[in-house]
């Protein structure tokens, strides 16, 4: 609705920020000066003890020093009552003793017809209540209590009872003066398809009130009494008033209860609502169908920006989170995401909070994990991945779902954390134990160097110049990357800024140059990606500058993979030499200098380059010799300490 001209100043010039904060905040009288607009309260924001919610009555504005809160008075008015923006200027209009501005004709003729409307489903919500102190709803009375449902449980959430019989409620509210077609509209009565009189919509159920935001009660949910009965849940038909798809059971007490610092947790039903908040969560809601849909998420992001999802233990509730998934993930954004919690099996939050109360759902809370691990869990759960085929099924299937996410940096953080859960799975570390044996470690202690290992930022050896060739070449050439993703997944550079970018363009979709270099610009990888540039041999490789000649890089990157793959390769057969150099015996001595001589060779001749260049320029012979000589005077000591 478009406001006119001058209303929105009009409000503020009748309206004071003060009164409108005055009555969330107590003021502190030491510091504020009224006299002159200026006033200061513990913020309503965040738990504080100190007054550093400064309110300036005259400028309209207020700002907290301690959490950053600021705005005017509709901005308070919003996050305080958890509303939009035009919910918060028609309450201070009303304050204020303005009117709203009049709509169109239409829209007030369509208006008015929903109020009549509403009408007539509340006099339906009060008769389905008294129905349910009747003799006839015994047997739903006696459910009611088994599921733990209290006098006054059923009075804040207007449980009723819809008796069995075709025109109970249709003959009590037209009784009540309620026309034939108000009851149509509002579909709590069909027509008959044999020409006689209409007949109620809910017959021998336990109803269940919906509201909107606005707590206008705009339909039904009947549970049935009769265990046969093809539909256990029946909710109203879609109306001018109900729309199943883009409403919310308990939407209005839940945004308030979020708006309080609750978290918004999303059950299955109706009796998983209602039990969670008469355990202290408030901020539950239940969509109304067997599926979320996309209103109903935007609804929820509206209220907070990471509803919990909570499944039920069992391969029904496992299935809907799948559902879920495959739709939150091309309306994911900067700031809007979605937590799950999985319950024991078998179990539903009901279920839970009666058996173990709800410590143990906030426990489950506290530990609701992020989408990306459903994500993961759901490509992965079950299956062997022992074949490269296998691996790269699975590759496929997770770039496409990285795809659909419509958020560029968003998609790059999800490329980052499949990344690190798939080098977890494919590629463990290997450390030694105390006995000489191996054991594979998790890549995440895997990145860790030893200390023995670390080597100065400004130490450009041969293995840093190389891996610096290999990324600069698929960041020059981004198609390459699908060339030799296998290669790159497999990378593992000891530069750490050299590791974070190729982690990064494994991950990115894009293919352009100039694209992926303003991508990775926007990233916090930039400074790694400037520090690349400035490699001063990478400035005068002849196919990185100028055009550039791809099939020369894609050589290159071959070639390279391969010194790496040889190299890592000695690197192992020295380690395993060291190993054994606290167990070796006289006779031993020639054996170990032949392994170690031959591991040296072997390293020279893997990272020699191709033609008549010198492996000199990469920094390694020298090491190698180097290693060698010093594990021979090791393995000397170590024999002179036995004697």
């Amino acid at each position: 609705m478009a406001l006119p001209p001058g209303f929105i100043d009009e409000l503020r010039n009748r309206s004071s920020i003060a009164q409108v904060v005055g009555r969330k905040v107590i003021w502190d009288t030491r510091k504020s000066n009224p006299a002159k607009g200026d006033m200061w309260a513990p913020c309503p924001f965040h738990q504080e003890k100190t007054a550093s919610f400064h309110v300036e009555d005259r400028k309209g504005y207020y700002y907290c020093f301690g959490c950053h809160a600021k705005g005017d008075m509709f901005k308070f008015v919003q996050e305080t009552e958890n509303v939009g923006f035009m919910e918060a200027v028609e309450l201070l209009a009303k304050e204020a003793g303005m009117t709203m501005p009049a709509r169109d004709p239409k829209a007030q003729e369509k208006a008015d017809r929903n109020t009549e409307l509403a009408k007539a489903t509340e006099a339906a919500v009060s008769w389905f209540r008294l129905q349910l102190k009747t003799q006839a709803a015994s047997d739903a009375r006696a459910y009611l209590e088994r599921r733990g449902m209290d006098a006054a449980t059923l009075d804040r959430f207007e449980i009723g009872f819809a008796p069995d019989s075709w025109q109970g409620l249709w003959d009590a509210l037209i009784a009540k003066g309620f026309k034939d077609k108000d009851l149509l509209e509002t579909g709590l009565a069909k027509p008959s398809q044999k020409g006689g009189k209409p007949y109620d919509t809910f017959r021998g159920r336990i109803m269940f009130p919906i509201r909107d935001p606005r707590g206008r009660c705009v339909g039904f949910g009947g549970r049935a009494m009769d265990p046969n009965d093809n539909a256990k849940y029946l909710n109203s038909p879609e109306t001018v008033l109900f729309d199943k798809g883009r409403s919310l059971y308990h939407h209005g007490p839940a945004r308030e209860a979020a708006g309080k610092g609750q978290p918004l947790i999303v059950a299955e039903g109706y009796m998983d609502v209602i039990a969670l908040a008469k355990a202290g969560f408030g901020a539950s809601v239940a969509p109304l169908g067997t599926a979320v849909t996309g209103d109903q998420l935007r609804l929820m992001w509206r209220i907070t920006d990471e509803p919990i999802i909570t499944l039920d233990g069992d391969k029904a509730g496992q299935r809907a989170a799948l559902r879920l998934i495959d739709l939150a993930l091309p309306m994911l954004e900067g700031g809007k995401g979605l937590r799950f919690v999985v319950l024991p099996e078998g179990m539903d939050p009901d279920d839970l909070l009666k058996a173990q109360g709800p410590g143990a759902m906030q426990a489950l809370l506290e530990k609701a994990e992020p989408m990306v691990n459903l994500l993961w869990r759901r490509e992965t759960e079950g299956q062997v991945f022992d074949s490269p085929e296998r691996k790269s099924a699975l590759d496929g299937r997770l770039r496409e779902a990285l795809k659909r996410i419509g958020d560029p940096g968003l998609r790059r953080h999800y490329a980052d954390a499949i990344a690190d859960l798939r080098r977890a799975l494919f590629r463990p570390a290997w450390t030694p134990r105390p006995k000489g044996q191996w054991k594979p470690r998790g890549f995440a202690e895997a990145q860790a160097p030893l200390a023995t290992t670390r080597v100065k930022a400004t130490a450009l050896n041969g293995e840093t110049l190389r891996s610096g060739l290999i990324v600069a070449c698929c960041v020059r050439f981004p198609h390459l990357i699908d060339d030799f993703e296998d290669q790159l997944d497999r990378f593992t550079p000891r530069d750490p800024d050299h590791a974070a970018l190729a982690r990064f363009i494994l991950g990115t979709t894009t293919r352009d140059p100039a694209a992926l270099l303003d991508e990775i610009n926007a990233s916090s990888h930039a400074p790694a990606l400037e520090s690349l540039l400035g490699l001063s041999h990478l400035a005068i490789t002849p196919f990185l500058i100028g055009d550039g000649d791809p099939s020369r890089a894609a050589e290159c990157l071959e070639e390279e993979f391969a010194k790496q793959n040889a190299a890592r390769a000695i690197e192992d057969e020295m380690a395993e030499a060291r190993q054994d150099l606290g167990e070796i015996t006289n006779d031993e001595d020639a054996t170990l200098a032949y392994r170690l001589n031959e591991a040296v060779r072997g390293k020279h001749a893997a990272l020699k380059p191709k033609g008549e260049e010198d492996a000199e320029q990469f920094g390694e012979t020298s090491e190698a010799r180097a290693e060698f000589h010093r594990l021979l005077s090791t393995a000397g000591q170590g024999k002179k300490s036995r004697k």
